[in-house]
């Protein structure tokens, strides 16, 4: 049976979210710092792309502008994962993870301003509902993590404005050339900013098993999902998308107990807070297609 625009593209964010569950497990593993942890996956995948002839023929219908306004929110991409991970090293993968269940009630907000979409009063009521969950999730922290529960917040309003900005661009241009010009914007804003800070350390070759696990971050977690992402933008709305990753903490707080066993690290109100969030991640796809129906037998 073959599925409409509408259904694939929510199959496709699902697999990308998936893909992203991954992320936070190889951050922990990863003995990178934070800053050339992400520059080095910015970097990789935008080596890749520049050996893709489909890249530079999306980049070739492209105007000047559009060019700067992609690498611009790209900068956002890069400082979303840059306090991400930074959120990773201060506390473990599944509380910067589960901070991401912020981003829907931020999306609600920010879209219409950014996106041109229209405010929707139900989409902010179900961003909201995820909150008692995200106090929950803080208050079965240990202390010491607290920081980077802060830090993951500043995440979540970077996603939620570079996911609206994208939205709002991504039928302008193809997505391989919108990943490759974000990535590589990202990695040389990151690059400048190593340098300032930090000398040339940010440049160091990793270790064999580090680059490694780069790879697999850059191709498999990132340039993979990234693209498939911007596909999804066409048919479904910066906050559909931003409440699926919702999903993202099921997947990395699973693979941190199998891999990392960080069970022992968090107490019983973090889980009764990512209960809540997973509860409401669901019910919104059965409530929305519900107002729908009702919707379209009264007309």
């Amino acid at each position: 049976m073959l599925l409409n625009p509408h259904s694939r593209a929510l199959a496709q964010i699902h697999f990308c979210v998936l893909l992203w569950g991954f992320t936070a497990i190889l951050g922990k593993i990863i003995t990178l710092g934070a800053l050339p942890l992400v520059w080095w996956r910015m970097t990789i995948v935008t080596l890749v792309l520049l050996l893709v002839p489909a890249f530079w023929r999306g980049i070739g219908g492209l105007s000047v502008r559009r060019i700067a306004t992609f690498a611009a929110i790209g900068v956002l991409v890069a400082l979303h994962w840059l306090t991400f991970y930074g959120s990773i090293k201060l506390s473990n993968a599944s509380v910067a993870a589960t901070c991401m269940a912020l981003a829907p009630v931020v999306t609600a907000l920010v879209e219409p301003l950014l996106a041109g979409s229209r405010f929707d009063l139900r989409e902010l009521g179900f961003g909201l509902a995820v909150i008692p969950g995200v106090v929950l999730v803080a208050g079965g922290t240990p202390a010491g993590m607290r920081s980077g529960i802060a830090v993951g917040f500043v995440s979540v309003l970077f996603v939620s404005v570079f996911s609206s900005l994208n939205k709002r661009f991504v039928e302008r241009a193809t997505p391989l050339a919108v990943t490759g010009l974000e990535m590589g914007a990202g990695a040389v804003f990151l690059g400048l900013l190593g340098s300032l800070l930090s000398g040339d350390a940010i440049f160091e070759f990793p270790a064999a098993v580090d680059l490694g696990f780069l790879l697999v971050l850059a191709i498999g977690c990132t340039l993979l999902p990234f693209a498939l992402w911007l596909v999804t933008l066409r048919q479904l709305s910066a906050f559909t998308t931003a409440l699926a990753v919702n999903m993202e903490p099921v997947y990395a707080i699973l693979l941190a107990i199998v891999l990392l066993g960080e069970q022992r690290e968090l107490g019983g109100m973090f889980y009764l807070g990512v209960g809540i969030i997973f509860a409401v991640v669901f019910l919104h796809p059965v409530l929305t297609r519900r107002h729908g129906s009702l919707a379209a037998a009264r007309s």
